[in-house]
């Protein structure tokens, strides 16, 4: 990559010390970086660190270099934006589009990539405000790295905490280089889905007892419902397998409605058929009910409790991935309590391999995390058993991550079938 001219944002948040190693790493790396903190960010950072650290002037002032015209010329010549740590308050004026401080002028004088990295408590991640805002300006381009989840300030602990370094570098550079390639726009989601047909099961299933009582699991459907969403936004056309949702259908899918195991199972390997992507997020039971009532069953006055048989009901994601499936990408989904990292992949790459997928995503999933919460964590497994990714925070952002994986997946395997090919006809 040929070296960028990088604007570094920091705004006024404790995270904003580890701002110094993403502007370090980019130094390093060759591209010539320019800082601009918030008065608040020189709070916890001084700006002879920072002149010291980028090799260049700090500015600060909005009236500064008026005759140079400063607050423009800096966004102007940007090639890449990055704002780490980015605050709650941040977010929120950039999603509003305000530019009341010089760095808020720069964004909105540049037509450079915007990369930002959340970093809050916990709290204020999750409030409706801070979410609509993440959405707004996700929908507009703008690559959102993290948070994590981690340690905050003082005893907190939880989803916030500001990425690595290493991490905001990285996507940063990829995102600059995926505009510099055409492959993403600097407006809107790359359509990188564009004329591709996407599969996505979401939800969890439910087998009846009775017509009043029924088996289930805790899925509200939400990362199900963000991948079909973000598909739609990198232009895909997108059938949704939607089971029992508790959260509301997206727009510009073709929805088909199932309940149980066996109608979401009709339902997949028909939509299966001619797709590009397949990818089963939604909470299948793996067990239901020998027999169902024709009436509401009675509690026993004996009061000897009740005895029910179950059966297994079948492996979808098995029977997609051992039949042939051409170049259909095929993305499994694994919910884990397992608490240790380790065994925790290791079950997944036991998934992995009995099922016959192409992908695997692993979560953990517990009474207070995965299932019907607003975030995800997840490790992503490739076919040789590989860690090809990790994706935390939002769960639209999660999904993003995981279609970055399946173009990239995808993209790999129209290669390879063209070289065969090829070699066919050699």
């Amino acid at each position: 990559m040929k070296p960028l001219n990088i604007v570094v944002g920091i705004t006024g948040g404790i995270a904003a010390y580890k701002a110094v190693g993403v502007v370090r790493a980019l130094v390093l790396a060759g591209h010539d970086v320019h800082v601009l903190p918030t008065e608040g960010a020189l709070r916890f950072v001084g700006r002879p660190t920072l002149e010291a650290i980028s090799r260049n002037p700090v500015h600060t002032e909005l009236y500064e270099g008026v005759a140079e015209v400063r607050h423009v010329a800096i966004g102007q010549a940007a090639d890449l934006i990055v704002i780490a740590p980015a605050t709650a308050n941040s977010i929120a004026k950039l999603a509003a589009g305000l530019a009341d401080d010089l760095l808020g002028n720069t964004v909105l004088a540049s037509e450079a990539p915007l990369v930002i990295a959340p970093a809050m408590h916990t709290e204020m991640w999750r409030h409706p405000a801070t979410q609509a805002n993440i959405e707004t300006l996700r929908a507009r381009g703008v690559t959102i790295v993290g948070p994590a989840i981690g340690q905050l300030t003082g005893a907190d602990s939880g989803p916030g905490r500001m990425e690595e370094p290493d991490a905001i570098v990285e996507a940063a550079l990829a995102r600059a280089g995926d505009v510099a390639a055409g492959t993403y726009g600097t407006g809107a989601p790359a359509q990188d889905l564009s004329g591709r047909r996407v599969v996505v099961s979401a939800g969890g299933t439910r087998e009846p007892l009775d017509p009043v009582r029924f088996l289930g699991n805790r899925s509200s459907g939400k990362q199900g419902i963000a991948i079909a969403s973000a598909a739609r936004q990198r232009g895909a056309d997108v059938t949704l397998i939607a089971a029992n949702l508790e959260v509301a259908e997206p727009d510009g899918c073709d929805i088909r409605r199932v309940s149980t195991a066996l109608e979401l199972r009709d339902a997949v390997v028909d939509a299966a058929h001619g797709a590009d992507v397949v990818i089963m997020a939604a909470a299948v039971a793996d067990y239901r009910p020998a027999s169902v009532s024709a009436g509401k069953i009675k509690k026993d006055r004996s009061d000897a409790g009740l005895t029910l048989e179950l059966v297994r009901n079948p492996d979808i994601l098995a029977e997609l991935g051992h039949a042939p499936h051409g170049s259909t990408v095929l993305v499994g989904f694994a919910a884990e309590t397992e608490a240790d990292e380790g065994r925790l992949l290791e079950l997944g790459r036991a998934k992995l391999d009995a099922k016959g997928a192409d992908l695997l995503v692993v979560n953990r999933v517990g009474w207070h995390e995965g299932f019907a919460t607003d975030e995800n964590a997840v490790v992503i497994i490739g076919t040789g058993g590989e860690i090809v990714a990790r994706a935390h925070g939002s769960k639209l952002s999660v999904a993003h991550a995981i279609l970055d994986v399946v173009v990239a997946d995808a993209t790999t395997a129209a290669k390879a079938a063209t070289t065969t090919k090829e070699h066919e006809n050699t």
